[in-house]
């Protein structure tokens, strides 16, 4: 269910300052969700913001709760950045967010010793995806690139799929991750998304960024392989640890793989060192590395979303709080400039 935010939403969160303009109160609203794409197609604004307020897939995937926060955290940090000739409020519209109190409320009364616990879950996800999939066409059928903030890597899905059929086509994807999320069609969950999309015909090339040599298996590798003129990939290590070639020559690698196509930009909070996130790590690529992957695939014309997932604040830690905001703030308006 989308929750629309109207001006006086976002008032509750600008803090305003004499002589100064902040992001917030240029930043374009609508006043009601009635002809959405219409609504839309009429508005100045480039990039339209939406949260998403789940964590239903990193649980059908066993991670760790708590995605739901980030979307709240980010408003806060992003709405109080200063609106300047470089950081223009007025190219972005604030939608609102989708929440789904009944499907969360029903993956948390499961029973997770059941032996059907995860196919439970499943189910919940593909509810999930459909409301995504649906919003995220809209958005793009209107002209618009969606900035999409928060969930888990399940809603890559929904991005994809809603992307394609606002463009079309199939659409390509990079995405900046320690995993491939190219599991088994097991049933869906945050593990899955890129398979299943490219299964069903709404994903074309795929190019992995980044993946952590330790956590990608066997089985993953031979599909990669298998797949090798659409699915490509480099490894943190091999960029990071070995230095076998450089970040920007990666980044470069990976736009000539996925530039000829309408593509969507997926970042991973959990590729992001020491950020707090469905599956933390302590070894990963810096704050400022996915700010300049961010800025890079931005600016090019064919960048049709970005996605910053996994990322998941304590909601009762401000310092916590404040930090994911103005992390993920950061990336937001990095992708934004050109």
């Amino acid at each position: 269910m989308l929750q629309l935010y109207t001006r006086a939403t976002l008032e509750t969160f600008i803090s305003a300052r004499k002589g100064e303009t902040k992001f917030g109160e240029k930043v374009d609203t609508l006043s009601s969700q009635e002809n959405l794409v219409d609504q839309l197609k009429q508005r100045e604004a480039k990039y339209v913001l939406v949260g998403i307020s789940e964590d239903i897939g990193i649980r059908a995937n066993r991670g760790k709760a708590g995605a739901t926060s980030a979307w709240k955290a980010v408003l806060s940090s992003l709405l109080n950045t200063q609106d300047n000739a470089i950081n223009k409020g007025k190219r972005m519209l604030v939608l609102g967010h989708l929440e789904f109190p009944a499907l969360m409320e029903a993956a948390k009364s499961l029973d997770p010793t059941t032996v059907d616990y995860h196919e439970q879950l499943s189910y919940l996800v593909n509810k999930v995806d459909e409301e995504v999939s649906y919003l995220i066409f809209q958005i793009v059928k209107a002209g618009k690139k969606p900035i999409i903030i928060g969930g888990g890597h399940n809603n890559a899905y929904g991005n994809i799929k809603g992307t394609s059929l606002g463009k079309s086509e199939a659409i390509n994807v990079v995405n900046f991750d320690a995993h491939t999320d190219f599991r088994s069609l097991e049933g869906r969950h945050s593990g899955n998304g890129f398979s299943y999309a490219f299964k069903r015909c709404f994903l074309h090339n795929y190019f992995m960024f980044g993946l952590h040599e330790n956590y990608t298996s066997k089985k993953i590798f031979n599909i990669l392989e298998t797949y090798s003129d659409r699915l490509q990939y480099n490894t943190f290590e091999s960029i990071e640890i070995r230095q076998e070639q450089g970040f920007s020559f990666q980044m470069n690698r990976a736009l000539n793989f996925i530039n000829n196509r309408p593509f969507g930009v997926e970042i991973d909070c959990d590729s992001i060192e020491n950020v707090p996130s469905s599956a933390m790590t302590p070894s990963g690529f810096s704050t400022n590395q996915a700010r300049a992957f961010a800025s890079f695939f931005g600016k090019h014309r064919n960048a049709a979303y970005l996605h910053l997932c996994e990322a998941a604040p304590n909601e009762n830690d401000a310092d916590e709080m404040y930090r994911i905001g103005k992390l993920l703030s950061y990336i937001i308006t990095d992708f934004m400039r050109k």
